[in-house]
């Protein structure tokens, strides 16, 4: 495992299913949501001071999805990230979601830094940058 790699874990719960006890596939976007923002917070990061400190928002440009294999109800999902690419706006990470180490899905996501109060494209402030990519 990279050492720049964040992995956080999730229970499959009733709720994520549909109706044959296979993670309903919108439910993945949550998964790989909540372990970018327990990321940030690992790093010290929360979003709603960055956008306070520094009128910067973090925002979902592009994802693709791979879906591998179907999760099930009561799996504990082990979820990745890591930064493979970055530029001076925008970042690309890497995602995916095992079951006890079988990899079910993956994503590649593009985040971009957003001036909050314009919603336009914004140089990632250097100190945020830094703590993300290291």
């Amino acid at each position: 495992m990279s050492q720049n790699k964040y992995t956080h874990q999730f229970r499959v719960y009733y709720e994520d299913t549909d109706a044959g006890g296979v993670v309903y596939h919108a439910n993945y976007l949550n998964f790989f949501e909540r372990t970018r923002t327990e990321w940030l917070r690992s790093k010290g990061l929360y979003q709603s001071q960055m956008r306070e400190q520094a009128n910067v928002i973090l925002a979902i440009r592009k994802m693709e999805i791979d879906f591998i294999l179907p999760a099930r109800l009561d799996d504990l999902l082990t979820v990745s990230t890591e930064v493979v690419e970055h530029s001076k706006i925008a970042m690309w990470v890497a995602q995916e979601i095992h079951v006890e180490g079988v990899l079910m899905a993956r994503a590649r996501v593009q985040i971009v830094s957003l001036n909050a109060s314009k919603f336009k494209p914004m140089r990632f402030p250097k100190q945020y940058l830094e703590e993300l990519l290291f």
